[in-house]
């Protein structure tokens, strides 16, 4: 197994910085296809347990929202109401909206991987299944889905020149979601496996720990994964990337 990767100086003393305020650090780590079925495996995962999703993304066709920092996103879960997301990507502690902090569904988050680290702000909610549905399949549009402050947050970023009927919806992409317990790891973590419009599939596994812990936690995290067997200097993604690469490749749709 290659060695287990290490932040440098520069990274543990920027994530440092953003700990004292933020809500939640998430510590994840994509597996390549060759790897998931073992994973699944020595991970004791079981599949039975898993729950079905839909995702989609909401977006110019040429993707001016996420070069902009900005994720529109609606889901979709199996015996469970959908919801909306407004996400700015990257976005510091202090770049944060005025009034958002405490709101109902607002979150800021350091999502690490041993790739590196990304502080995002996000504000999610909830919406009838039969709306995201249609939503999703284009017989009714996002913007008046969301709330008030979630399009204020989209204000925040939104690129010159965009408007609401600029926007497409993008997928939806199927997944499923298992949470589980590996032996002799005190955390429980979450297993997604995304099925890709390209036929491509990307496996993430993921906790999530309060700032005060999340140190501990990568500690725990990256001796279970590495005593497991997992290469954790294998090559990284986020799923939104490759999704949204997937979903607006030519020939895609």
């Amino acid at each position: 197994m290659s060695a287990i990767p290490t932040y440098d100086a520069d990274q543990l003393a920027g994530i440092l910085a953003l700990l004292p305020d933020v809500d939640s650090v998430e510590l994840k780590l994509t597996v390549p296809d060759d790897f998931q079925r073992s994973v699944v495996r020595v991970l004791g995962i079981d599949p039975l347990d898993a729950v079905v999703r839909q995702v989609a993304f909401v977006d110019t066709p040429d993707l001016r929202l996420s070069d902009a920092g900005v994720v529109l996103r609606a889901r979709r879960t199996q015996r469970k109401p959908g919801d909306l997301t407004v996400k700015l990507r990257p976005a510091m502690p202090e770049d944060v909206p005025e009034g958002y902090r405490g709101h109902d569904g607002f979150k800021v988050e350091v999502d690490a991987s041993p790739a590196g680290y990304t502080c995002s702000c996000s504000l999610t909610v909830q919406a009838p299944d039969r709306k995201v549905r249609r939503m999703m399949t284009g017989a009714r549009g996002i913007h008046g889905m969301l709330d008030d402050d979630q399009r204020a947050l989209l204000r925040e970023r939104m690129p010159e020149g965009v408007a609401p009927d600029d926007l497409v919806v993008l997928g939806p992409v199927n997944l499923i979601k298992c949470r589980f317990r590996a032996k002799g790891y005190p955390r429980r973590m979450v297993a997604e496996l995304w099925a890709m419009p390209d036929g491509k599939r990307i496996l993430e596994l993921s906790t999530k720990a309060p700032p005060v812990a999340a140190f501990q936690a990568a500690v725990e995290t990256k001796a279970i994964l590495a005593g497991k067997g997992l290469d954790l200097s294998a090559p990284q993604e986020t799923k939104t990337k490759a999704a949204l690469a997937a979903l607006t490749a030519p020939g895609a749709g």
